[in-house]
């Protein structure tokens, strides 16, 4: 009876905690579901949707924020050849060595490196952003429910002035969709911040779409190889099925019922 009464004690106390944990992480409006190209069975990123959206991050996010798990020669997955991955990386500067007086040394980007950290380390990146260390990016759409639409919800979110009555804190931010209402990052995103090269009109619900389109590829780039190799799967499943249905019907033909 005595272990019955600790068990059901702590089990209350895990409800309450859970419950006050929920309620201190802020009850932010869930955002809009969004159309992506990827969504469902045979759903697939769409390679210049994928490329704007490097653009954006490239002139609106990396000024701030890192992705430090994708190199340069990943880009050859959404579309870019070989000469224009080189390109892209050679308008990076790339802190490396030691050199040979012991000395460390910038260089232009190659393939093979990863996206640079726009901060040396954490304290100048909070030093920079009023005490705040803008996450990385690489994981960003898989780290929050329904994150590519969450993401979406964020970057489109800002409002001019916060609703009568908030209190909204020094150096803040309203936000409809971040918990709390209150983010450290100033609205990145406006009408024509990022001149597409493919002529796309360049507003802020297309910004916002197709860098959230990029940072969903840079965090799931196996989703078509994924969902490929599943519909091998479920094909391969389907006619061994049928081959076993029929050797069952063969071997028990002869006999009788």
């Amino acid at each position: 009876m005595r272990k019955f009464a600790l068990t059901a004690i702590a089990a209350a106390f895990a409800i309450t905690s859970f419950s006050a944990s929920s309620q201190a992480a802020g009850n932010a409006p869930v955002p809009a579901a969004q159309e992506w190209s990827w969504n469902g069975l045979f759903g697939t990123y769409d390679r210049a949707q994928l490329q704007r959206g490097l653009q954006v991050y490239k002139g609106v996010c990396a000024g701030c924020h890192s992705l430090k798990y994708i190199a340069f020669r990943n880009l050859t997955d959404i579309g870019f050849n070989e000469d224009q991955v080189k390109a892209i990386a050679a308008d990076y500067d790339i802190e490396d060595g030691p050199n040979e007086e012991g000395e460390m040394f910038s260089r232009p980007g190659i393939a093979s490196d990863y996206f640079p950290s726009p901060f040396p380390n954490d304290q100048a990146a909070a030093a920079s952003n009023g005490g705040s260390i803008p996450p990385d990016l690489s994981l960003m759409t898989k780290a929050r429910v329904n994150g590519p639409d969450y993401v979406f919800g964020l970057l489109t979110g800002y409002e001019e002035e916060a609703p009568e009555g908030f209190d909204l804190a020094e150096g803040k931010h309203y936000n409809h969709y971040f918990p709390g209402h209150q983010i450290s990052m100033a609205p990145p995103l406006y009408d024509d911040a990022v001149e597409y090269t493919d002529g796309t009109p360049a507003t802020i619900e297309q910004h916002a779409h197709d860098v959230v389109a990029f940072l969903n590829w840079t965090a799931q780039p196996e989703l078509e190889a994924r969902k490929s190799m599943g519909m091998k799967v479920i094909l391969f499943l389907i006619v061994l099925t049928a081959m076993l249905y029929a050797l069952k019907r063969k071997i028990w033909s002869d006999i009788e019922h």
